[in-house]
């Protein structure tokens, strides 16, 4: 299921699937500030695209809130993973202004990189403790500032996930293409 959503000249596709099945240029981890890749979303980054993502990552580490680094992306279909901070240590609580600031980081990555299409997780909506709707309102401020010209996916792990999140955005002025 994917529903995509326009404001202004940007568009977000939001899909129930799997971040790392993402074909892509790039895929984004909501990363720790060591940029270690032990639970959630960058476990299973680590997981199925192989330890050399972590070992590439940490040897960039450490890596502030409010900037990113990139690596190669192992064994994943993608070009790249971009390792954009949302917590200071592993498992640490993030908030929106920290999702905003790693959303933000993730599209300044992904423009120097030249890249086109880009799929991020809910940004701290996991160990982070964010609410599904403050991460993706918090996403959609950086998308809204930085995402024009980037094909943008924000890929949930299910249909009431992506439900809340559509209906977030519409409330905040974002309206459904197809």
């Amino acid at each position: 299921m994917r529903i995509v959503l326009r404001r202004g000249n940007v568009e977000i596709i939001l899909e129930v699937g799997d971040l790392t099945e993402f074909s892509g240029d790039a895929i984004v981890n909501p990363a720790n500030t060591r940029l270690l890749m032990g639970g959630g979303v960058a476990g299973a980054i680590k997981r199925k695209g192989g330890e050399e993502i972590e070992r590439e990552a940490v040897s960039k580490a450490p890596c502030p809130i409010g900037k990113a680094v990139t690596t190669s992306a192992g064994k994943l279909k993608c070009k790249y993973v971009i390792h954009a901070p949302t917590v200071e240590e592993p498992a640490s609580p993030s908030s929106p202004e920290k999702v905003y600031l790693a959303t933000s980081a993730a599209l300044d990555e992904a423009k120097r990189l030249g890249i086109r299409s880009i799929a991020f997780p809910l940004m701290g909506a996991g160990v982070g403790g964010v609410s599904v709707e403050d991460s993706i309102r918090s996403m959609a401020r950086a998308f809204s500032e930085k995402g024009e010209g980037l094909e943008i996916h924000v890929i949930v792990l299910d249909k009431g996930t992506l439900d809340r999140a559509v209906t977030a955005l519409e409330r905040e002025g974002w309206t459904k293409v197809a």
